[in-house]
Parts: structure tokens; C-alpha cells; sequence
């Protein structure tokens, strides 16, 4: 009889600590899904642990934390998240709007056209803007043999790194903002139509407002996305964390002070996860009325469809066609002067295997962390949801040198290999295949899983014939996100590779920093190319 009191007490204790509505995630969730989430997670916490092993294996930790140097960067680093976040979304709020909420002309190919962008890695980003206005590129040729004039823009530090950046990153605001526009009640708008307000009126006071959170999680990756960036920063030579920690462990081999860089690093991302968190909760957003959701009727530009035009034109050429078009270029006239034709297919061939099995990996691996975190709320699943945002602000370089280092020590059979390469992806882009997971399941329910339940069908049965067919768009995009974001990755193929394997990064880095734009013209291309196939597919997904 005492036994089984004391087995209700604790049971009730559990309850105490991880009831979350009315889940109880250590012991609702089966095996199948808790032993890869462990592992996973373990995984997602060896950067970590490596940082802290290294920054505190040093007696002047805090020393290396106070120079003059280290708040420099810290400066840096915040001034062009900030700049790059706040530019991204003047950018992408218009044109989601034009493109969802008015008659622009060809809105479709203008959604097409301005997501793009998302394609281009910023090492081909920068290695175009570099050619084209640097010095001997484009621009700088034209003004001294054409107009002789010898001026050169200064493209190099905060400006040129701001600029590139926002031109890069904007898409991920605007898909953020275009699928909450397009899932709008517009009962409100109608409401204030009624009322006689213009449609500027309407649109700062009613839809801005409204589109809060679709604009700070949008926000949220450009800012991520700016913290981790190596290529465009290092291209144009600008001082933040991730040149810094790359420079130090580059030249010098001062572990402890890039370790120290990248702790806060890491400080930095979970201070603006935590603002983003907080502005998260203090927003409120409910549907008014409890039928359909209402369409919103297009909205006429009349005189303000040239300008709009204008304003889409302009940033489709400098986000796509700039880049493209210096690519194309560098091709050309290495091809005049006699540069070699060389495509680097087995560069192409090693880039695309890597990314496509880590793709693969990737979403095996992600499926049953989504699944804990939709189907089984609680305290803990809503802090691992939150660490897999912290995987997406490492750096690369932060994540290859923290495998190289237990590689090294621990495992030293699988240094310098492809699964380790793989590994290393998984770890990085992990927020890539949790987004278009975590929305499938949440848009699924878990109902229908209940209903085979009950009929008898055991959970690993239920997982295999109705949540995975049903989630399939969501597999299918989360696995175009991550062979995007892996085909460009630069820091942890350089460091990860086996020795001479190639990928088209690697290529495109090798000849862009000894200036050989010409020959960094082809794999640039093929990139390119590539990469349109997963956007493709996303594209796909979304009709």
C-alpha cells in the first residue's frame, strides 16, 4: 500500500515539473523519437562544450575578454546586425505587400524574381560586387580607361559589408511577411474602409501592426544570418566576430582568444533570441469573428505603379542580376583572353554530394525533434526549439574547429572525412529543417494520428504510414533549405574537407583571394545553378 503511494507522489512530482497544458514529454514520446533527439542534442552541444573547454583553459580569460580590441569587434558586429536587419525589412515589408495585397503588374514574376536572391552565397555575392566595383573590376576600369577618371568607390568595411548583406538576406524577411499576409483576416481592413480611412492609413494602422510577428521572426534569421556570415565580411574586409575568430585561428593559432570571440558570440545570439522571445509574448494577435477568414480585395495603385515598378526594379538588379551579370562577364572575358573554359565538375559533383547527403541526414535527424516539439509541449521542448536558433547563429568556423578538436582527441578515424564534413552540416543548418517540419505538423494536428491510434496501429506504424505521407511538402522544402544553405557554406568545408576534395566554394575562395575573378567565373555559375534547383522545389512546394 505504501508502495503505491509513494508511486503517486512521484508521479505527481513529474507532473509538477514538466505538465505543460496536458503533456508530459519524458514519458508520452516513445523511444523512436527520445534516443535521436538525445543524440541530436548532443550533437548541438559540442561547439559549446569545446568553447568552454578552451576559453577557460586559459588564466587570462577575462583579460582576453577586456581588450580594446574584443569591444571593437563587439561594435562592429552589433552595428552591422542591427544596420543589416532594419534594411532588410524597409526592403521586404513593400515588396510583399505589392506583391500579395495590390494589382502590380506580373506580381508573380516579381515573387519569383525578388526571392532569388536567397540562391546566391555571399562568397558569389561578394566576389561580384568585389569585381564590379573594386578595384580593377567593372566599374573602376570603365571610369579610368572610358572617362579618365580615377576614382574608386570604397566599397571595403561597414558600408560595402552592410550593403551586400541586406541585399543577400532580405528574402528571408519577405517570405516571413508574405505567408502572413496571405493568411491576413481582413475583417479589420474592411472595418477601417468603412470608416473612411485611405489605404495608407489602413496599412500603417491596421496591417503593420498585424504583421509584428512575421517581421521579428523574419528579422530574427536576417540578424542570425549576419552574425554567422563569414565570406562577405572577410571579402570585403570587414572586422567582425567571424573574420576575427577565422583571422586568429587562421594566423596566429590563438585558440583561447577565438574561443573567447565566439563565446560572445554566442552571448550576443541568445540576447537576441531572448529580445525576440520577449517581443514574441507581449503581442497579442487574435481573429475577429469565428467564421471563414475573410480575402483581402486587391488594392488599386493607380499612379503609384510606376514608382513601385521602379523601386522593384531597382533592387531585383542589384540582388540578382548584378551578380549574375558580373558572373557572366568574368566568364567572358576570361574566355577572350584565353582563360581555360573550366567548369570544375568535380567540384560541382563533390558539392552537390556532400549538401545532398546532408540534406538527407539532415531532415532523418530533424523529423523526430519536430514531432517532440508539436506533438509533446512542454518547458523543455520549448528550450530545445529555442538552442536550434543558436545552431544557426554559429559560425562555421566556431562548429569545424570544435569537431577537429574531439575528432582529434576522441576520434581520430573519422578526422578529416566526409562524414565528419556531413556532421558538421547537420549541426549548422539544422533551423533550416526544423521551420518547414515544425509548420507541417502543426498545420497536420495530431487527430488523425489519435484516430489510427485508437484503432490499434502501434506509434512507429502511425509515424511511418500517415504523419510522414501527410508532412511530405514539409520534407520535400526542408530538404531544399538545407542543400542550399550547405551548397554555400565556406568556413567548415575549408577546415572539414578531406584533403583534395574540392567543393565550388572552395574553388570559388581560392580564386577570388589571390583575385582571379575570371577563374572563379565558372564554378560561380555553376552554384548558381544548383542552387536554383532546391529554390525550384521550394517554389513548388509553396504553389
Amino acid at each position: 500500500m505504501n508502495t503505491d503511494v509513494e508511486k503517486n507522489n512521484f508521479k505527481n512530482l513529474i507532473q509538477k515539473i514538466y505538465w505543460k497544458g496536458h503533456e508530459i514529454w519524458p514519458f508520452q514520446a516513445s523511444l523512436f523519437i527520445l534516443i535521436p533527439v538525445f543524440l541530436l542534442t548532443t550533437a548541438m552541444s559540442l561547439p559549446l562544450i569545446y568553447l568552454f573547454i578552451r576559453a577557460w583553459g586559459t588564466e587570462n580569460f577575462l583579460n582576453l575578454l577586456l581588450r580594446e580590441r574584443t569591444f571593437s569587434v563587439l561594435l562592429n558586429t552589433v552595428k552591422l546586425a542591427a544596420s543589416v536587419t532594419l534594411s532588410s525589412i524597409v526592403i521586404a515589408v513593400p515588396i510583399a505587400y505589392l506583391t500579395v495585397r495590390t494589382d502590380l503588374p506580373g506580381a508573380r514574376i516579381w515573387t519569383v524574381l525578388t526571392m532569388l536572391p536567397l540562391v546566391i552565397p555571399s562568397l558569389v555575392g561578394g566576389f561580384a560586387f568585389v569585381a564590379a566595383f573594386g578595384y580593377g573590376g567593372i566599374v573602376h576600369n570603365f571610369l579610368r580607361n572610358g572617362l579618365n577618371i580615377f576614382y574608386v568607390p570604397e566599397i571595403y568595411g561597414f558600408r560595402g559589408a552592410w550593403l551586400l548583406l541586406t541585399l543577400l538576406s532580405y528574402p528571408y524577411v519577405l517570405l516571413s511577411v508574405r505567408g502572413a499576409l496571405q493568411g491576413m483576416d481582413s475583417a479589420l481592413e474592411e472595418a477601417a474602409q468603412t470608416m473612411g480611412k485611405s489605404p495608407w492609413k489602413i496599412f500603417w494602422k491596421v496591417v503593420l501592426p498585424q504583421l509584428r510577428p512575421a517581421i521579428m521572426a523574419g528579422g530574427l534569421m536576417v540578424a542570425l544570418y549576419t552574425l554567422s556570415d563569414f565570406a562577405a565580411v572577410s571579402l570585403l574586409q570587414f572586422n567582425s566576430f567571424t573574420r576575427a575568430i577565422y583571422v586568429q585561428y587562421q594566423s596566429s593559432f590563438n585558440r583561447h582568444y577565438a574561443s573567447a570571440l565566439a563565446l560572445l558570440l554566442v552571448l550576443l545570439t541568445v540576447i537576441i533570441l531572448s529580445f525576440e522571445m520577449w517581443s514574441r509574448t507581449k503581442a497579442r494577435y487574435y481573429k475577429v469573428g469565428s467564421g471563414s477568414r475573410c480575402v483581402a480585395k486587391k488594392i488599386k495603385l493607380g499612379k503609384a505603379k510606376i514608382p513601385a515598378l521602379i523601386f522593384l526594379s531597382v533592387v531585383v538588379f542589384f540582388s540578382l542580376v548584378l551578380p549574375t551579370g558580373v558572373i557572366l562577364y568574368w566568364l567572358i572575358r576570361g574566355l577572350i583572353h584565353g582563360e581555360a573554359f573550366i567548369l570544375r565538375w568535380q567540384a560541382a559533383l563533390n558539392s552537390f554530394y556532400v549538401s545532398g547527403l546532408a540534406a538527407i541526414v539532415g531532415v532523418i535527424v530533424t523529423v523526430p525533434l519536430a514531432i517532440l516539439i508539436t506533438r509533446y509541449k512542454s518547458k523543455v521542448t520549448n528550450l530545445l526549439e529555442k538552442m536550434t536558433y543558436v545552431a544557426f547563429a554559429l559560425p562555421g568556423i566556431v562548429v569545424a574547429l570544435a569537431l577537429v578538436f574531439f575528432a582529434a582527441n576522441y576520434a581520430i578515424g573519422i578526422y578529416q572525412t566526409l562524414p565528419l564534413l556531413i556532421f558538421a552540416y547537420v549541426i549548422l543548418f539544422l533551423p533550416q529543417a526544423m521551420g518547414p517540419l515544425r509548420n507541417s505538423l502543426l498545420q497536420l494536428g495530431p487527430n488523425i494520428e489519435d484516430a489510427a491510434s485508437t484503432l490499434g496501429s502501434s506509434k512507429f506504424r502511425v509515424l511511418v504510414k500517415i504523419t510522414l505521407p501527410l508532412i511530405k511538402p514539409g520534407i520535400l522544402s526542408a530538404v531544399a533549405l538545407v542543400f542550399l544553405t550547405a551548397m554555400k557554406e565556406l568556413p567548415a568545408t575549408l577546415l572539414l574537407s578531406p584533403i583534395g576534395f574540392r567543393t565550388l566554394t572552395t574553388e570559388i575562395w581560392n580564386a577570388t583571394s589571390e583575385a582571379f575573378y575570371a577563374r572563379a567565373a565558372g564554378p560561380a555559375l555553376l552554384l548558381l545553378i544548383i542552387s536554383s534547383f532546391s529554390m525550384w522545389i521550394l517554389f513548388k512546394q509553396n504553389e
